[in-house]
């Protein structure tokens, strides 16, 4: 099956091949002609399976193929991302698949001055990218019209409701024509996914790839055994011995995140940080410096973990564990993407037995374990409770023992519905401080 079977138009196929792409992935295959007939749908696609031109397609196509109702431009597509970064790669593949389409798109966000963005919507466009903070903003200040809205996209929608966007939406949902078309994209279909849908989505058609837990075959996956003292000495060695030239590190915090750069840069190894309380600048700046290769690291905090897509991504890093497992999933999906091969390394001490325990029983799968002998853990460093960030409470790592095996009673006794409550706990203590990304 090629693009050319999917109900594409030439202008768009134009721009599909001039990316070098041909053959459509499972996730495009499936959501591109539902879309395009304009029904309604819930997908959930593993990260890094081509689900921006998914829906980016279709709906260029379907842009293209009906006048607007107004002789002034109105918003016809609403796009909302959690994060500045997602929101800006959804507006790059926008540009990218509608270079021979006829339409103007703005992306909108946080971090910038709001005056630009309220000009060029009394100006009009087509298709607005936001995050929903900031959108809110506009909209209380009567600076948007949604009366003309055709398409709704929610992008990453469980990790919308992960950071508290949830009402902000549900606000936004308020000025909304009832009669619009909805998709809605998710990495999990939880609960409160599906709860979420079933309010928003008419009669859906259920798209879904790839299971929510699962990661994919390329990514070669690593943990590697050291005391917290020592993680930063590994890592550099890690970096220089192996010749790591792109490395996607990720830290808990943004205190984390900012002192792990400033250790790298004094160990001789050029790194940025990326996180909610860095400017839209200097994010941006960090990013684009990424990419092109001018700086080896990125350390980045979990803000940044859907937002990333950088092409053949060779390596990425927990430098420290994620509280929640599906975040494990969303963070090493920055590497292996398109089909491509990487590596994911996992840096893991006495502290973080128990979450290591968690995010293999939640991938149904044991992570190879290499052990390195210049970092042999100290056996009688017992294990503390982690810290989650600043005005956050503590997660309960591992035990004393240095096996994450020998977590399995532990787990048990601690785990189940209790563990549950403990990452829903997670959720709720963070989503104050993710909330100012919008």
């Amino acid at each position: 099956m090629s693009f050319e079977n999917l109900g594409l138009s030439k202008p768009l196929l134009r721009a599909v091949k001039e990316q070098g792409y041909s053959i459509p992935t499972p996730i495009q295959l499936q959501a591109i002609p539902i879309i395009i007939e304009g029904k309604d749908v819930l997908a959930a696609a593993q990260t890094g399976t081509g689900k921006t031109a998914g829906f980016t397609l279709p709906l260029l196509e379907k842009l293209s193929q009906t006048e607007p109702k107004m002789q002034k431009k109105q918003i016809r597509v609403l796009v909302l991302t959690p994060t500045r970064e997602l929101a800006a790669q959804v507006a790059q593949s926008i540009k990218t698949y509608g270079k021979y389409v006829p339409y103007t798109s703005t992306v909108i966000f946080g971090g910038v001055g709001i005056n630009p963005q309220l000009a060029t919507l009394r100006k009009g466009v087509d298709i607005v990218i936001a995050t929903p903070g900031r959108l809110l903003d506009i909209a209380g200040q009567k600076g948007i019209d949604f009366s003309a809205l055709e398409c709704l996209v929610l992008d990453e929608a469980d990790r919308m409701l992960d950071m508290g966007f949830i009402h902000d939406i549900k606000r936004l949902m308020k000025l909304m024509p009832h009669h619009r078309q909805t998709l809605l994209f998710s990495a999990t279909f939880s609960p409160e996914i599906k709860k979420l849908a079933s309010g928003l989505l008419h009669s859906p058609t259920l798209v879904e790839v790839a299971r929510q837990n699962k990661t994919a075959d390329q990514i070669s996956q690593v943990v590697h055994f050291v005391d917290k003292s020592r993680k930063r000495e590994l890592l550099s060695q890690l970096i220089k011995t192996k010749d790591w030239r792109q490395v996607l590190v990720f830290t808990r915090t943004k205190h984390g995140a900012n002192r792990l750069t400033k250790q790298l840069e004094e160990a001789g190894i050029s790194a940025s940080a990326i996180h909610g309380n860095k400017s839209q600048g200097a994010r941006t700046k960090a990013l684009a410096s990424f990419k092109a290769n001018e700086i080896r690291v990125l350390v980045a905090t979990d803000i940044a973990a859907r937002g990333i897509d950088i092409d053949q991504l060779p390596h990425v890093v927990n430098y420290e564990l994620p509280n929640v497992p599906e975040d494990y999933v969303h963070r090493i999906g920055r590497t292996g993407r398109a089909g491509q091969s990487g590596e994911a390394v996992s840096l893991v001490c006495i502290d973080e037995h128990k979450l290591l325990f968690d995010i293999e029983k939640f991938i149904k799968s044991d992570i190879k374990k290499v052990h390195i002998e210049a970092f042999t853990p100290d056996p009688n460093i017992k294990a503390e409770a982690i810290q989650n960030g600043r005005g956050g409470g503590k997660r309960q790592g591992g035990n004393s023992r240095n096996s994450p095996r020998s977590n399995s009673s532990h787990s048990n006794n601690g785990g189940g519905r209790d563990g549950a409550r403990s990452n829903s706990r997670n959720r709720n203590s963070n989503r104050n401080r993710n909330r100012s990304e919008g």
